[in-house]
């Protein structure tokens, strides 16, 4: 009889406390806050898109998306999404079908987590 084993696929987030805190010094409270909401519902919009194109099987549409997530993850410091970001780009490119399925999964689970990690940093009033 053969046993399956679960993993669990707890991973931490990468968030630059930093970032955001530039962010706020360069453009005060409530143009940091504008730029950080704004970032947020653009990357949440991008991972449902992105979501949506792979199983349409419109790969480059959703390269392009995935692509653009990187720029505005990384401008308020969210270097763990950009970075698996960048990782789904190259299964694309690679023509890796497989390792695909794998990383945007696991870009689905980094953006959430991310997008709560500065969720719950806003709600500490950096």
């Amino acid at each position: 009889m053969e046993q399956v084993t679960l993993l669990k696929q707890d991973e931490a987030v990468r968030l630059d406390q930093d970032r955001i805190g530039d962010l706020y010094a360069q453009l005060g409270e409530a143009g940091a806050e504008d730029v950080v909401c704004r970032a947020m519902e653009e990357l949440a919009v991008r991972l449902s898109h992105a979501d949506r194109l792979y199983r349409e099987a419109k790969m480059e549409e959703m390269r392009k998306n995935v692509r653009s997530m990187v720029a505005i993850s990384e401008q308020i410091g969210m270097y763990s999404l950009a970075r698996v970001a960048r990782d789904v780009t190259v299964c694309v490119d690679n023509g890796d079908t497989t390792a695909l399925a794998a990383v945007l999964a696991r870009l689905m689970r980094i953006g959430e987590r991310s997008l709560t990690a500065v969720w719950d940093l806003q709600d500490l009033s950096i």
